[in-house]
Formats: structure tokens, sequence, C-alpha cells
């Protein structure tokens, strides 16, 4: 007879190093913190390109020809459509205002009114609206175009960086137009606000402009420059950072886009509410 073969123990499992590392499993309570960093870390992306782009406006050599280029096509979309928006801009505010001033009795501070109405607040938000739907989209369409066909990432192997060569005259174009356009859409606004006032609801043109002397003063229009200049460097800041980040192709550009516009939009109310909230508290009423 044959003896029986022994049975060999099972081996006890391995601990320490050796040990396989078990599979880690997607739960919703992992997804959930990177999603709610996610916004986080693109803030700060943009924040990084707009530095990035501060630090670049001073590095030589400056894109002169790229700077001359972007600044026409920029004013180019941009001037009729400014002068055409700023009039029913400034007829709605001097029809409102004289409105609520005639039932105030108070009827020869329209002028005034409606003129800081639109210096202050209608002229910048015209600019930063136009800017960021005209040119921010076409901005983000051309660089996000040139990022699927990875010709950026061409420029950075030539030893070219895409931010000095192309977002910079971008920037700089978007905020030297947003500058001009607001003086445009100031002088064409307060004339369309002369006219409906004293053409539509009766008013004296004597009335009107001595009361813009006795209520306006220099840093108003300082201020409305100010913010065409910030509103301009955000709208081109944010349509360069969604060109240079599209996702999914083709269509991932149209995407961007869309956005590019809201996130302008977002910024631009928030900012012009810091702003002129600063404005009112460090520069005092004249006459006060």
């Amino acid at each position: 007879m044959t003896a029986p073969m022994p049975v060999r123990p099972p081996e006890p499992p391995t601990t320490g190093a050796s040990a396989p590392p078990a599979p880690r499993t997607e739960t919703p309570g992992n997804k959930a913190p990177a999603r709610l960093l996610a916004p986080l870390r693109e803030t700060g992306k943009l924040f990084a390109l707009g530095l990035a782009v501060g630090r670049a406006i001073f590095r030589r050599p400056f894109q002169l020809r790229e700077f001359i280029e972007q600044f026409w096509f920029v004013a180019s979309v941009t001037i009729l459509p400014a002068a055409l928006v700023s009039i029913p801009f400034g007829a709605v505010i001097a029809l409102q205002v004289g409105s609520l001033t005639q039932q105030l009795g108070a009827q020869s501070f329209t002028g005034g009114a409606s003129v800081l109405a639109v210096i202050q607040q209608a002229s910048p938000i015209i600019v930063a609206l136009l800017i960021s739907g005209a040119a921010g989209s076409a901005i983000c369409a051309d660089l996000g175009s040139r990022k699927i066909r990875e010709e950026l990432d061409a420029m950075e192997v030539m030893g070219v960086s895409p931010i000095q060569r192309l977002v910079v005259p971008r920037v700089l174009a978007t905020m030297l137009v947003a500058v001009l356009l607001n003086g445009l859409i100031s002088v064409v606004g307060t004339l369309g606000g002369y006219f409906f006032n004293v053409i539509m609801q009766g008013g004296t043109p004597g009335a009107y402009l001595a009361s813009f002397s006795a209520l306006a003063q220099l840093p108003d229009l300082y201020i409305s420059e100010f913010k065409a200049l910030i509103f301009g460097f955000i709208a081109g800041i944010v349509a360069a950072y969604r060109g240079l980040n599209p996702r999914g192709g083709p269509k991932g550009v149209g995407d961007a886009v869309n956005q590019s516009v809201v996130i302008t939009f977002m910024l631009l109310f928030f900012v012009n509410m810091v702003l002129t909230a600063i404005y009112l508290q460090i520069v005092p009423a004249k006459g006060s």
C-alpha cells in the first residue's frame, strides 16, 4: 500500500508591506469634496492667469502689431452697438428720473440725477456687456480653436509664451477700447437723456444743465473710466481663460464661449457693487 499524501496547511494571510492593496471604490462621499473644490480651483487658475498677464505686460518684446489688430477688431464690433444701445438707456433713465422728480416736486434736479446715473452706472455696464458679448466671445472662440488645433502647444515647444504673444495684446485691447467706449456712451447717453427730458417731458434746457453742474463733479467721471478699465480687464481675462481651457473638442469651444460671457456678467455686477460702495464712502457728495 502507498502512504497517503500529506495535506499542506493553508498559508496565513500576509500583512504589512507585502499585502496587495485593497481595491479603492468610488463612493458619493469621495466625489462630493472634489465637486465642491472644483469651483475654487477654477477661480484660483483664473486669478493666476490674471497675475501672469499683469507680469507679461511689462516684458519685451511687446506684440505691437497684434495689439493694433486686436484693438481695431474690438473697436469695429462694439462702436456702433454701443452708440445705438446708449440712446435708449439714456432715454429710459431720463424718463424714469423725470417722472419721479415730478412726483416729488423736484423737477429741476432731473438733469443732474439722470446724467449721474448714466455716467456712474449705465455707461460702464453697457461697455462691459458689449465688450464681453461681442469681443470677448470672439477672443474666446479664437483661442479655443487654436488650443484644439494644438497651435498653443506648438508655440510652447518652440519657446514662445502664448500668454505674452496672444493673451496680453487682446487684454490690453479690450481695456483701451472699454475706456474709449465709456466716453462715447457717456456723451451719447447724456444727449439722449437731454433730448427726451426737454422734448417729451417739457423740461427746460437751462434747468437741465444747471442741475448737472450743481450735482456732478469730476471724480464721477474718474470712477466711470476706472470701472470701464477694470471691466475691460475682467472681460479679456475671462475670455482668454475659457479659450485656453476648452473641454470636449469643437463642441467644448462653443460651451467655453457661453461660459465666458456668463462668468463675465456675474463678475461684472459684483465688482460694480464693490466699486460703487467704496466710491460713495471715499468721495463725498458735492455740496456736503
